[in-house]
């Protein structure tokens, strides 16, 4: 079974290990009340262009990166580099933690809920491309959350009958 890297299980709210969800996953060693601040995503800061060069989505067979976009800027942080164990937060549609941007380059992760000593942490994705999403897109971001009401893919999708702005 994976364990977790080294240095990884220093968070005072959870413990990296195995997930049923998609390899490595957050797991709350305590009871954690709603609004709770659990830990800052952190990894290097890196523009579109080299996230591109980084994480070559065409020559992945599914996606797969610790990247989180920030700012209005095309700016990410990268957890592969220099990141903690926020980077093993896994998606869910159906979430209990959500994460939260703060000055356009810092991302903190909270609490929606009380969360149970054992569960797994996880925030909706959201993913987003400038396009209505093909079969092979939803392929490529698919979910594995299992939750009730899993949507299926990790990608931010609109409402049926929503209006365009």
């Amino acid at each position: 079974m994976p364990k977790a890297p080294s240095g990884v299980n220093a968070n005072p709210y959870f413990e990296v290990r195995r997930s049923k969800i998609h390899g490595l996953g957050a797991f709350a060693l305590k009871k954690i009340r709603k609004g709770t601040r659990l830990v800052e995503y952190v990894g290097e800061l890196i523009d579109d262009d080299e996230a591109s060069r980084r994480y070559d989505d065409r020559k992945m067979k599914q996606h797969h990166t610790f990247l989180f976009g920030v700012g209005d800027e095309g700016m990410a942080i990268d957890a592969a580099v220099g990141g903690n164990e926020a980077r093993f937060i896994n998606h869910s549609c159906e979430p209990n933690c959500e994460a939260i941007e703060y000055d356009d380059l810092r991302v903190f992760i909270y609490a929606l809920r009380t969360i149970e000593p054992g569960e797994e942490l996880s925030y909706d994705y959201a993913f987003s491309i400038d396009y209505k999403p093909t079969k092979a897109d939803l392929a490529f971001y698919v979910c594995k959350c299992g939750a009730p009401g899993c949507r299926g893919t990790t990608l931010k999708l609109k409402k049926k009958g929503a209006k365009k702005r």
